[in-house]
């Protein structure tokens, strides 16, 4: 890194129903591409970020975290004001911090957290249309949970893999899977939420639809073991909507100092 640059690192909110995914595309029309304009035009420079984590079209993120390197000597809060400025009302950046220059957003994190929150409900969505996914019939919690503890641990992840992931590996670890339920009545929302070292492409809404067809009596809890056995995507249930995916964000060792949250946490079901 040349000498007088520091690395900023951002942690980043946003709607994901307007964008097509993360990652920066001719189009334009990205999370990261409409973030790296707004920095430019802070910076009143070209501005380059590396994220922890991709998400596709239609899915949200309460705390991505971004890193870049730059000459320019900002405070924090300037960094969070001056960007948002120039970003659309769906993104905004929550924080800003400097980081030594061996911190890497992507590299140094030792987990990822997805959050789904799903509606179970005879009507569909309204307020909520394109925030949460949507059942109509209910589901059975404890077959859920049963059929979870299947995908725990470390296990090659292909039958939820989807055909045009370009991860080196379909072997990743599952640390955790909570399935929690708010309300008690034919109305009710579901959150599953997913920690794990890495994820793959279209993995969690994968696993959803599997964890759906299980909560749904259509298939046993055991089910899901077969499934993950196989090996093959033809053995899992269709790929669940994005509308209820929110990646909640990465996990740092915290000799880093980043914070591990944002205030939208607390706003989900």
């Amino acid at each position: 890194m040349p000498e007088g640059t520091q690395r900023i690192a951002l942690g980043v909110s946003y709607n994901g129903q307007r964008y097509n995914g993360w990652q920066s595309q001719p189009s334009g029309h990205t999370v990261q591409d409409h973030l790296e304009a707004a920095l430019g035009r802070f910076a009143t420079q070209a501005v380059a970020t590396l994220c922890a984590g991709r998400t596709d079209a239609g899915v949200h993120g309460l705390m991505q975290v971004v890193h870049f390197d730059t000459p320019l000597h900002r405070t924090p809060f300037s960094w969070v004001r001056g960007t948002n400025t120039f970003l659309p009302p769906d993104i905004a950046v929550q924080w800003a911090q400097p980081v030594p220059n061996a911190f890497h957003a992507r590299a140094c994190a030792t987990a990822r957290r997805y959050a789904y929150v799903l509606l179970q409900s005879p009507v569909r969505p309204s307020v909520e249309s394109g925030r949460v996914g949507w059942v109509f019939h209910p589901l059975d919690g404890d077959a859920m949970r049963a059929a979870a503890q299947h995908l725990l641990g470390e296990h090659d992840f292909t039958s939820f893999r989807a055909s045009a992931c370009q991860a080196k590996t379909p072997i990743k670890t599952l640390h955790r899977i909570d399935i929690t339920r708010r309300g008690e009545d034919a109305h009710c929302y579901w959150r599953f939420e997913f920690e794990g070292n890495a994820f793959l492409h279209h993995m969690v809404r994968n696993i959803m639809g599997c964890l759906i067809a299980v909560g749904q009596g259509h298939k046993p809890a055991g089910w899901m073991a077969d499934v993950l056995a196989a090996r093959s995507r033809d053995a899992a249930a269709p790929t669940f909507a994005p509308d209820g995916l929110y990646f909640l964000g990465p996990v740092y060792d915290p000799v880093w100092g980043l914070p591990a949250r944002t205030a939208a946490y607390d706003w989900l079901p």
